[in-house]
């Protein structure tokens, strides 16, 4: 009876590791304070650990590819898409203790249940949050119009200060010129997906010009696919051979 109970108990822990590991590999990037460990979830989600603190960015998809990761201290979001906003997975999510760093679009259609946990910041402005610099980046479709699927103001872009490392998350733009005049950046992670954002082609150039020391691009799925990111490697190496470009699958099924 015990052998069936123990082997039971394997089999059990043997399919939740497995589901686990469906995710790809967390990476590390190095800063004073630490490690700051790169979990990617899903199209534009990731989780950010460093220094004791969990950050989910735009939560997405199934609650089931958080399982494994910590409760989040920050939870960042970047526009009021389905995608980046998804109250569906949050409600899922333990953010007992989570603070919710947003900007107004997304504050104004966030349940009442979260009213307590908003900073609300805009374009341009700066918050301090778990001992961590926040800046909200615009992120927008070009040429810009009131019909555009992403108007300038609307959403966020981030840029985090960790431990002597600054980190750029896109958001859902083009490669417009707040992204391009970025400076200093440690880690970026850049979409690339049409109709909606941009194409490979463009998030190349954006890149080589900003040159982040490392890349990641991200929240690549189009309407009938992929983008091309080995091709995204490719340019922006063509370039600039010292910025690291790393793919990764940010479509792994929990």
């Amino acid at each position: 009876m015990k052998r069936i109970l123990v082997l039971t108990a394997l089999g059990i822990l043997g399919s939740l590791s497995a589901s686990i590991a469906q995710l790809p590999a967390a990476d590390k990037v190095k800063t004073a304070n630490g490690d700051l460990k790169i979990q990617p979830i899903f199209h534009a989600a990731m989780v950010l650990s460093w220094n004791n603190k969990i950050i989910y960015v735009d939560p997405y998809n199934d609650p089931k590819a958080y399982k494994g990761q910590e409760a989040p201290d920050l939870i960042l979001i970047t526009d009021i898409h389905g995608d980046h906003m998804d109250t569906a997975t949050l409600k899922a999510l333990n953010t007992s203790k989570a603070k919710l760093i947003v900007p107004k679009a997304v504050a104004d259609l966030m349940p009442e249940q979260y009213k307590d946990k908003l900073i609300v910041i805009n374009n341009g402005a700066n918050t301090v949050a778990e001992g961590i610099s926040i800046r909200a980046i615009p992120m927008y479709n070009l040429p810009e119009s009131p019909d555009a699927k992403h108007t300038k103001g609307r959403g966020n872009g981030y840029v985090l200060e960790m431990g002597g490392k600054r980190i750029y998350i896109s958001g859902d733009t083009e490669d417009i010129p707040e992204m391009r005049n970025l400076k200093n950046i440690d880690v970026a992670f850049v979409c690339m997906n049409l109709p909606y954002t941009m194409p490979v082609e463009h998030a190349a150039s954006a890149t080589a010009e900003f040159k982040p020391r490392i890349v990641y691009p991200y929240h690549y799925r189009n309407q009938d696919g992929f983008s091309d990111v080995a091709t995204f490697k490719n340019l922006v190496n063509k370039s600039d051979k010292n910025i690291e470009v790393r793919l990764r699958d940010w479509y792994a099924k929990p």
